[in-house]
């Protein structure tokens, strides 16, 4: 990285720092929109209370007496709650625009993986609870009660049809069986939590101490799937296809950048109206054999033009592979924009861009937005071989512009015999690194050992952007 550092330093001589550069140490500061993360986290546990308040102002203290009634409540108690949360999983992905312009989608995506595991417990809690109880007032086995609760009580085979459903997709979703697993396998089974929310519902209204006798906590109770319903329907399925008449999106034309990577040049109208900015990406959905079931997030790899939008995929799955065999004419459907990988989050006048692999992409759409407004950039460009240097040819001339820096890291780290991102060497490739914003796209393991040698360095997370494809 030798060149790199002379040509550094080469153009500060020539008077090439930002007018926003910092003079000294930063301060940390809370991250960007924690306001906004702050109030709807308030709100949902707001409202989680409101949850338990109806089992509280339906329970009497004589009801709660001995063993069996105290482990029977309780139960209760875990049922509103994962019923609730079972909402809330579901509004967390549904594209409402307040959710995610206050936390962001890829904070909605970890909130909602983590959420499942909670509701998980919660829904088998429910069940081993108020068996056991009804068990112990009937003096029956658990599993004899179990088989009576579920073949004589109201709806309540639609109901462990339910919460089978929802199990079998948190078990989809663990951390170590989720990579195994084909994103639309994954992406299927995702669809059937919406039967099992329905499903669940009958035994509730039906069976629920909170709800039989007590018409208000029925009506508000129904109110809340009504809320999420409308939702669901209006941002999942109304509005992207109020787009596809609209926008009347389609491929225009695929061209490879590199062995496995291809760009998709997708053609429409009144694409400005998407509001999409570089580094951004958008949920793609291609109307093609293989593709219909499936929308998958691509960020942009050059600034958005009126009539033409740009993405630059790697074939890292069956889908993405599949890609590369799109034709031109294929109608295209894209929701979003989301992400907060923009300029707008480089307030310093001096960036740093770190790319690994196809993160490439919205780096070099980033960079081209930043050095137009006049910012000092460099870009790197991580990768393994020469070959997977997507988009080189770009950045090269982009590069030709006096305030702009482009360098390639080819190697793995056992070929180098080192690290090239860490934290001495980032020292001495970019003197002044901590004066400029960091931004790094790429896979996690590269994000996060990046992120831990910038720290080293004294950079805050306040200068520390990063971006995250994975949904799921």
């Amino acid at each position: 990285m030798d060149t790199l550092v002379r040509q550094a330093d080469t153009r500060r001589s020539a008077g090439g720092d930002g007018s926003g550069a910092a003079s000294g140490g930063w301060v940390p500061r809370r991250s960007p929109g924690w306001r906004g993360r702050l109030a709807v986290r308030a709100g949902l546990t707001g409202w989680s209370l409101l949850v338990v308040a109806l089992w509280w102002t339906s329970t009497t203290a004589r009801s709660v007496h001995g063993g069996a009634a105290v482990m029977t409540d309780l139960g209760r108690v875990s049922g509103l709650l994962a019923a609730y949360l079972m909402l809330v999983e579901v509004l967390l992905m549904a594209r409402v625009p307040v959710l995610e312009r206050a936390v962001g989608l890829d904070r909605l995506a970890a909130w909602h993986r983590g959420l499942g595991t909670n509701i998980v417990v919660l829904m088998v809690t429910h069940v081993l609870l108020v068996v056991w109880g009804y068990g112990l007032s009937d003096h029956h086995q658990p599993v004899s009660e179990l088989f009576t609760v579920v073949t004589t009580y109201p709806d309540m085979w639609k109901a462990t049809i339910g919460t089978v459903l929802f199990v079998a997709v948190g078990v989809a979703s663990a951390r170590r069986l989720r990579p195994r697993i084909s994103y639309e396998l994954w992406y299927l089974l995702h669809l059937t939590v919406y039967g099992a929310v329905l499903l669940v519902y009958g035994h509730q209204a039906a069976n629920g101490a909170e709800f039989v006798g007590h018409p208000i906590n029925r009506v508000l109770w129904q109110l809340m799937y009504v809320a999420v319903a409308v939702c669901l329907v209006v941002w999942r399925l109304v509005l992207p296809l109020a787009r596809i008449a609209w926008h009347r999106m389609r491929v225009e034309r695929v061209v490879e950048e590199a062995p496995g990577i291809v760009s998709i040049w997708i053609r429409g109208q009144h694409l400005d109206r998407l509001g999409v900015r570089s580094g951004q990406f958008l949920l793609w959905r291609f109307l093609a054999p293989g593709h219909w079931l499936t929308a998958h997030p691509y960020s942009l790899s050059a600034g958005p033009q009126p009539d033409r939008l740009r993405i630059t995929v790697k074939a890292a799955g069956d889908h993405s592979a599949a890609i590369a065999r799109l034709r031109p004419g294929t109608f295209v459907v894209a929701e979003g924009p989301f992400g907060h990988f923009t300029a707008a989050r480089a307030t310093l006048g001096k960036a740093l861009l770190v790319a690994g692999g196809s993160g490439i992409g919205p780096v070099r759409a980033l960079a081209e937005d930043l050095v137009a407004r006049g910012d000092d950039v460099v870009v790197v460009h991580r990768v393994r071989t020469s070959k997977d240097l997507a988009l080189w040819r770009e950045l090269r001339r982009m590069a030709q512009q006096p305030r702009l820096l482009v360098h390639g890291v080819v190697g793995s780290r056992a070929e180098l015999g080192y690290d090239p991102l860490a934290a001495d060497l980032i020292a001495a490739s970019v003197p002044d690194v901590v004066e400029r914003d960091v931004f790094i796209c790429g896979p996690p393991g590269l994000t996060h050992g990046l992120v831990r040698s910038l720290r080293l360095l004294g950079l805050s997370d306040e200068q520390i952007h990063t971006e995250e494809f994975s949904l799921r």
